[in-house]
């Protein structure tokens, strides 16, 4: 555990602020669930809870299965982190940072396909590897996450293979979640 030098009281509700720039480095927006955790030392410990990272058996499953049917690479994210893969080298992408372009398109809850003038998106901060196709995962109308197909080879534009079986599993995970 890293220490940050900033103190904060408790209030008479009981609450306390986490300060902006904690809150902006680790991605903690408005309205986000937090875990709450104790250890034996005293310790109080907030982490940000993930339905989908919950779930990581079932969209595990879910990737190897996409992939199968596309024959191409397939990640899982939640709203910050990679959460399951198929295709790929699994220490290259598991618990990489989202990228911005990823995390925006989420947040705009807007599907993606490669191709037709569209430019590239890569979606895993520190990984060279573009994207064919992506779809946010919404729960109860909340961006839980995404799935996305990652180029590979000579594949450059999203089939439509590809477009109905991302929409499917974005859609089977939000159920999940629910």
């Amino acid at each position: 555990m890293k220490a940050t030098g900033i103190v904060r009281r408790i209030d008479d509700l009981g609450r306390v602020v986490i300060p902006k720039e904690i809150r902006r480095t680790m991605r903690i927006r408005e309205g986000d669930p937090l875990e709450i955790y104790t250890s034996a030392e005293g310790e109080v410990i907030f982490k940000k809870y993930s339905a989908i990272g919950e779930l990581s058996e079932n969209a595990t499953q879910v990737a190897e299965i996409m992939r199968q049917l596309a024959g191409c690479p397939v990640v899982v994210f939640d709203r910050d982190h990679v959460v399951a893969t198929s295709g790929v080298t699994k220490r290259e992408f598991q618990e990489r940072r989202v990228s911005p372009e990823l995390e925006e398109l989420m947040e705009s809850r807007r599907q993606y396909y490669a191709g037709d003038g569209v430019r590239e998106l890569h979606p895993v901060e520190g990984v060279n590897a573009s994207t064919l196709a992506a779809m946010p995962i919404l729960s109860a109308g909340d961006v839980t996450g995404a799935v996305a197909f990652l180029a590979g080879g000579k594949n450059q534009t999203a089939t439509e293979l590809q477009k109905s079986l991302v929409s499917a599993a974005a859609q089977f995970l939000g159920r999940q979640v629910e």
